[in-house]
């Protein structure tokens, strides 16, 4: 066992005091952005969303309601201003308020997907029943919510609608109430 057996007992040793766990498992907590679109908030989804959201142990550092405009709408979704639905989108996305939240836990993106399911809401009813999307969407275009994909576009999306600060890392107060 010579040499490696040392060198996994002091990398063990490292791990542990620096408060990492052997699973190699992130352990600090990260920041999405989580938004109920306008079919979701004109449905009168807001308070159970929240509800799902703080059940799974996210909690919602911050947010607001916005109307975003056609100009709001384009930079936001510009990776998908070239395909064929994005008129679409457009349209969808500014045809009412949307409630965007800044959510926080360990594993916060994946977590956060997961629970809303797929992105088409009539695959969604079939194959995660209890998602968000199952409860609230209709199809793959209106599907009730949105969830960043990535750290960085939760980095660049909580940036879009709090601003660097908040995106950088800096914590605010809780929001608890339903």
């Amino acid at each position: 066992m010579g040499g490696t057996g040392s060198l996994v007992i002091f990398l063990l040793c490292l791990m542990f005091l620096l408060g990492r766990s052997p699973s190699f498992a992130s352990t600090e907590k990260e920041k999405t952005l989580a938004m109920i679109k306008p079919d979701g908030f004109s449905g009168n989804y807001t308070a159970e969303i929240k509800r799902v959201i703080l059940k799974s142990g996210f909690n919602i550092l911050n947010e607001k309601i916005v109307h975003l405009d056609e100009e709001n709408v384009t930079v936001f979704y510009a990776e998908h201003s070239k395909r064929t639905f994005f008129p679409n989108l457009v349209k969808y996305m500014t045809s009412g308020p949307v409630v965007v939240m800044v959510l926080e836990k360990v594993g916060a993106i994946s977590d956060w997907r997961a629970l809303i399911g797929p992105t088409d809401a009539q695959k969604a009813k079939i194959t995660h029943p209890d998602s968000i999307r199952a409860l609230c969407g209709l199809n793959s275009e209106r599907n009730c919510v949105h969830g960043s994909d990535s750290p960085h576009s939760a980095t660049r999306e909580i940036s879009f609608f709090f601003g660097e600060m908040f995106s950088s890392g800096e914590s605010i107060a809780n929001h608890d109430e339903l």
